[in-house]
């Protein structure tokens, strides 16, 4: 458990943006959020809270002791909706597991700056991605805590003990791998469209079924006056042989 002793106070403000905009590329949104969204698809029956570009205050009092990870995983820890994280408000508890997408702004930042202050702070993996493979040889890059410093993961497919999660590169996206399973993690898109499908295929089904019973109805109304026509012909036949045989009875009699 990542812990930071911190003394609270509630007299200090502690802003929940820098008032700049944010600078990232289409792409890196597109990331940031499918990530999230995977994570807690992937950590919903569990209680943790994943976030991004949230600051995350670790020092109380000390406002400029702030970090935006581009996303962020806390475990035990509540999943409700968040202003900012402050750790002495979560019972002390400071991300766990941190990515971020770096780009030509923060490639120094995130290379340099922050491998410090989280490997410090005891975040206990640390991974950097570059979507365009621009700044990072390779593309992914992850560092895992020991000794009170960060440790190279030279694994390959990268994986993430904390998260218990593979990491692979596919394009210019990193997607997340259930290695018990082999599934990948889905995003927000493709859950959408996979309930689409699901809905397409259970409409074909109940349009099939409906076929087959419109089929079966029809079948028992074409059997039923099937059988009244045969069963009108019979007592039409019998009729008849009973007047036949009427009229052979009278003949005999004159």
């Amino acid at each position: 458990m990542t812990t930071l002793e911190i003394n609270p106070t509630e007299t200090i403000d502690y802003p929940e943006s820098d008032g700049q905009p944010m600078g990232e590329t289409d792409l890196h949104r597109i990331l940031m959020n499918e990530l999230i969204f995977a994570l807690r698809w992937f950590l919903s029956d569990i209680k943790a809270y994943i976030a991004g570009n949230l600051f995350v205050y670790y020092e109380a009092g000390n406002p400029k002791a702030v970090v935006a990870p581009d996303v962020f995983i806390v475990l035990g820890v509540e999943p409700q909706m968040r202003r900012t994280y402050k750790v002495w408000e979560e019972g002390q508890k400071l991300p766990d597991v941190v990515f971020e997408l770096t780009s030509r702004s923060t490639r120094k930042a995130d290379q340099e700056e922050k491998p410090a202050l989280y490997a410090r702070l005891g975040v206990r993996e640390y991974f950097v991605f570059d979507p365009y493979g621009e700044y990072l040889r390779p593309q992914l890059q992850g560092y895992r805590l020991a000794g009170g410093g960060y440790k190279r993961i030279e694994a390959f497919p990268m994986y993430s003990e904390i998260l218990n999660l593979e990491l692979r590169v596919e394009d210019q996206t990193l997607r997340l791998y259930n290695p018990e399973t082999g599934e990948r993690l889905p995003t927000a898109d493709e859950v959408v469209l996979a309930r689409r499908e699901a809905e397409a295929r259970r409409f074909e089904v109940e349009r099939r079924l409906l076929r087959l019973e419109q089929a079966r109805l029809a079948a028992e109304v074409r059997a039923a006056e099937q059988s009244a026509l045969a069963a009108e012909q019979s007592a039409r036949a019998d009729a008849a042989e009973a007047e036949l045989a009427r009229l052979r009875a009278e003949r005999a009699t004159q």
